[in-house]
C-alpha cells in the first residue's frame, strides 16, 4: 500500500492574500535573506497560524474546530502585533503540544519561524524587543536516521529500470541514482537546470539551503543515468514556457513538482517492496550518506561538504549509524552465545 502524503492545505489558499506583515515578512525572506520558496511558504504557514491562535485567545474563541480554522487573520496589523508577549508565545507552543498535538520536532520548527519574524521585527524597529529569542527549543529525542542498505538500494534501482512506466522510465531511475549516490536534497533536485550540469557530466552546481551554492560531483553511475534521460528531455517539444531550462519535468512538461518526486519515491519504493521500511525521500539522503561513510569510508569532513552542512555536528549522526552497525555486527558473531559452562550450571 502506498503512503498518504499528509500536507495541510487548509490555510494554503491564504498565501494568495496575506496581510501586510506577512507580505512584508515575505518579501524580506525572499528578497533579503534569499530564503527558497519552499522555505519562505512554511514559514508563512506556521505564523498564520499563529495568529489564528492569537486572535481566538484575545476574543474568547474556540481553539479547535472548524471555528477555530475558519479565523479571518486578513485583518493582522503591526498594532496587534505589539500587543502581544512572550507569555502569549509559551502559551501559543503550550497549544500547539496539547491541543496539536505537535511533536517536540515539529514544535521546534515553528519556533523557528517565530525567531525568524520576530528578529525580522525588531530588525526593522517595528518591535523594541525580540520576545521569542530567549523561549528554548522543545528537547528532541536523538534518533539514528532511517536508511537503505546497499542490497535494497540496489533492489530500488533495478525494480524502477524494470518496472516503471516507460514513460518515466529514464527520469525517475535518474531521480533515484542521484538520491542514492550524491544525498541532494528534494530541493536541490527539483531546482535543478539543465545549464547547472557540466558538459562533461563531471559535476552539477546545485543550490541548497539559504541559496548557497555548491558543487556536486557525478559519479560513472549517476553520469550513465543522466545521459539516458538526457537524451528523452532534449527529445521533448512540449515544454511549457519557464521551464525550458528545467532538468526534470513532470508528465505535464513542466518542472518537477517535490509533491511529484515524492510520489515516485513511494511507488518505486512500493513496488520494489520495500514500503514497510517507512521511508521518505529524505531518507534517500541518508542512504547516500550512510552508504558513503560506512561502506566507503568517506572522511566525515568530506562528507559534510558533500551533504551541504554547515555545522560538523549536523554530519556527525552518521558515526553514530557506523557505531551502531558495528554492534550489530559482534551481535551477529556465532559464538555471541556461547557461555561458560561455570556460567550455565
Amino acid at each position: 500500500m502506498l503512503r498518504v502524503i499528509k500536507v495541510n492545505y487548509a490555510k494554503l489558499s491564504e498565501l494568495q492574500n496575506l496581510c501586510e506583515p506577512l507580505r512584508d515578512f515575505a518579501r524580506y525572506l525572499t528578497v533579503t535573506q534569499g530564503r527558497q520558496p519552499g522555505t519562505v511558504e512554511q514559514y508563512l504557514i506556521d505564523l498564520m497560524l499563529f495568529f489564528r491562535f492569537i486572535i481566538a485567545k484575545q476574543r474568547g474563541l474556540p481553539l479547535t474546530g472548524e471555528e477555530f480554522d475558519n479565523i479571518d487573520i486578513g485583518g493582522v496589523d503591526y498594532e496587534l502585533i505589539k500587543t502581544i508577549t512572550r507569555a502569549d508565545l509559551l502559551d501559543y507552543l503550550y497549544f500547539t503540544a496539547i491541543e496539536r498535538s505537535n511533536s517536540a520536532r515539529t514544535r521546534a520548527r515553528k519556533l523557528t519561524s517565530l525567531r525568524s519574524f520576530y528578529r525580522y521585527l525588531t530588525k526593522e524597529k517595528i518591535v523594541t524587543e525580540n520576545i521569542a529569542k530567549d523561549i528554548d527549543s522543545p528537547k528532541q529525542r536523538r534518533t539514528l536516521p532511517k536508511y537503505l542498505t546497499l542490497d535494497e538500494s540496489e533492489l530500488l534501482l533495478d525494480t524502477t529500470a524494470e518496472l516503471a512506466p516507460e514513460k518515466t522510465r529514464e527520469r525517475d531511475y535518474a531521480i533515484l541514482t542521484l538520491f542514492l549516490n550524491c544525498g541532494m536534497r528534494l530541493s536541490e533536485l527539483v531546482g535543478l537546470n539543465l545549464s547547472d550540469i557540466a558538459p562533461d557530466l563531471s559535476h552539477v552546481r546545485v543550490r541548497g539551503k539559504g541559496a548557497k551554492e555548491r558543487v556536486v560531483y557525478l559519479n560513472d553511475a549517476c553520469r550513465e543515468a543522466l545521459l539516458a534521460y538526457l537524451k528523452v528531455r532534449q527529445a521533448d517539444t512540449q515544454v511549457k514556457p519557464g521551464s525550458a531550462d528545467a532538468l526534470f519535468l513532470s508528465s505535464r512538461h513542466r518542472r518537477i513538482s517535490r509533491k511529484t518526486v515524492q510520489w515516485m519515491v513511494y511507488r518505486r519504493l512500493a513496488e520494489a517492496g520495500l514500503e514497510s521500511k517507512n521511508l521518505s525521500v529524505h531518507k534517500l539522503r541518508h542512504t547516500a550518506a550512510t552508504l558513503m561513510y560506512q561502506t566507503g569510508k568517506v572522511d566525515i569532513r568530506v562528507l559534510k561538504d558533500i551533504l551541504g552542512h554547515e555545522q560538523l555536528s549536523t554530519t556527525q549522526i552518521y558515526t553514530h549509524v557506523a557505531n551502531s552497525a558495528m554492534q550489530r555486527a559482534v551481535e551477529a558473531n556465532p559464538l555471541a552465545k556461547k557461555r561458560s559452562k561455570g556460567e550455565s550450571e
